[in-house]
């Protein structure tokens, strides 16, 4: 399989040089994924909204790739304000709970004050769409 390249639609991407995700066989690759509604163009000052949208747009672009939260392996938390992980933890356990993938959080400026959190995650598909 050749690789291929998800759009979430983003003008960014092509700014920036960088897509939603890249497909390289059964490897998913989400980019960092932050709580924008991409069809309204706007965010949540809350948190935990925000958090919900990121696993929204992250389950969009897996979708696309032919594959499910339930693929997931890795995921990496950034939060510029570490106080706003714990907060966050029933929204990750709703999407995650039951696929607990490895993990890792950081506590680190995002380029864009509006944003809370950011998520990257990796999947690997088990069944080729």
């Amino acid at each position: 399989m050749t690789r291929k390249l998800i759009s979430s639609g983003s003008d960014f991407e092509a700014k920036i040089a960088y897509s939603r995700a890249v497909v390289d066989g059964d490897d998913i690759f989400v980019s960092g994924t932050t709580g924008y509604d991409y069809d309204s163009m706007t965010i949540s000052e809350d948190v935990i909204e925000q958090a919900d949208q990121c696993f929204r747009n992250i389950e969009k672009a897996l979708q696309e790739a032919g594959a499910e939260l339930s693929d997931i392996v890795r995921v990496t938390y950034v939060f510029p304000d570490k106080r706003d992980f714990e907060p966050c933890w029933p929204i990750l356990q709703k999407y995650l709970g039951s696929v607990r993938p490895a993990a890792m959080v950081f506590e680190a400026g995002l380029l864009n004050d509006e944003m809370k959190l950011e998520i990257e995650v990796t999947a690997k598909r088990t069944s080729v769409a």
